[in-house]
């Protein structure tokens, strides 16, 4: 009895998780961030198209807007987009078998790797470097025994457990060369959940740009990417979700060009209660307390997901001031209770 209680009860947090997750993307203020389907004022130009589809991809819900006079023209590019992160997808996804990445995990050696991979794992080794070790994608051991302990008893895994998996978590332990890459303890495993995302929205972006596209918005489940606004003079609004709920949105600010991504502890959990989550501080196997939400707005995507997870990590002053030392960079870091943490420009970016 008590089994199927514990079953019943995962269940209804899982199927309540999904459904945030579902609800937010189609901009009900319950992802992060929300992208509110109206424009900002400005200039209206009849001539343009606007195409917008949805698909399920990346594990999440993916969303692609193009603006363009030509009708036809942004149909195809909608439709190329789509494709590209379909090919990358097969590249990065640790969940499907026989991808480059789910290889390396099973054998720990991986050769002849694709220059999209390469690319992705030395951006990785930047920002471990950055955020000074709390970007890490060797942490997935530690992921794993949370997700199985949860799924198995209802309640987090042993101090004992968890320092046995923290052994294998060492960005230092992966070693890439000319044969490849090689993770050197036998047991580690990858994650690129926390950048490849970025990544691949990024390539997308660049295809449509490289094909003439002047206005486009892509949103994979919260990670978003603008291309010269909704058309002339004519912004999106991004509203970043209240993590306390509140109110539909904490912040407001208008896009024309750039990323927002934004890492929080309701995104994804494994208890009700929201402490132990998907992002784990690898300096104590746990998950971070003191801030509850981090957005980042940057010029690419990979950059707003890579560091909207590091900022999640260190304290909030910590995460203003690794902010305020890189260019073109802003930052809001919600804490524990409430206060807010912004860097030095983002109240020019806010209304």
């Amino acid at each position: 009895m008590q089994q199927d209680s514990i079953k019943k009860s995962r269940e209804k947090i899982v199927n309540r998780r999904n459904c945030l997750k579902l609800m937010g993307v189609f901009g009900l203020g319950l992802a992060v961030p929300t992208i509110i389907a109206k424009p900002a004022e400005g200039k209206l130009l009849d001539n343009l198209h606007s195409i917008s589809r949805t698909r399920q991809l990346m594990g999440t819900i993916v969303t692609i807007t193009i603006a363009d006079s030509s009708r036809d023209k942004a149909e195809k590019n909608v439709e190329k987009a789509f494709a590209k992160i379909t090919e990358l997808e097969k590249i990065f996804n640790r969940h499907a078998d026989n991808t480059p990445v789910s290889r390396l995990n099973q054998k720990g050696l991986l050769k002849d790797i694709s220059p999209e991979l390469a690319d992705v794992l030395h951006q990785s080794a930047f920002y471990n470097y950055i955020s000074k070790g709390a970007f890490d994608i060797t942490v997935l051991p530690v992921l794993e025994l949370y997700k199985k302990s949860y799924e198995s008893t209802g309640s987090s895994p042993s101090l004992k457990q968890i320092n046995e998996k923290m052994k294998l978590v060492n960005f230092e332990n992966i070693k890439i060369d000319k044969q490849g890459v090689r993770l050197l303890k036998d047991g580690m495993q990858i994650s690129l959940d926390g950048i490849a995302k970025g990544y691949i929205v990024d390539q997308a972006a660049n295809l449509i740009k490289l094909n003439g596209i002047k206005y486009a918005l892509i949103n994979a489940g919260g990670d978003v990417r603008v291309i010269g606004g909704n058309g002339p003079d004519k912004a999106w609004k991004i509203g970043i979700k209240d993590p306390l709920g509140k109110r539909e949105v904490t912040e407001l600010f208008e896009l024309n060009n750039g990323a927002v991504a934004t890492s929080g502890n309701y995104e994804n959990y494994f208890d009700k209660d929201k402490i132990h989550h998907h992002i784990i501080d690898t300096s104590t196997g746990d998950s971070p307390v003191q801030t509850i939400s981090a957005t980042v707005l940057a010029p690419t995507v990979m950059q707003a997901d890579a560091l909207s997870t590091s900022l999640f990590i260190h304290s909030p002053k910590d995460s203003i001031n690794l902010a305020g030392s890189l260019s073109n960079i802003e930052a809001l870091i919600i804490a524990k209770g409430g206060r807010k943490y912004r860097s030095s420009g983002w109240n020019n970016i806010t209304k």
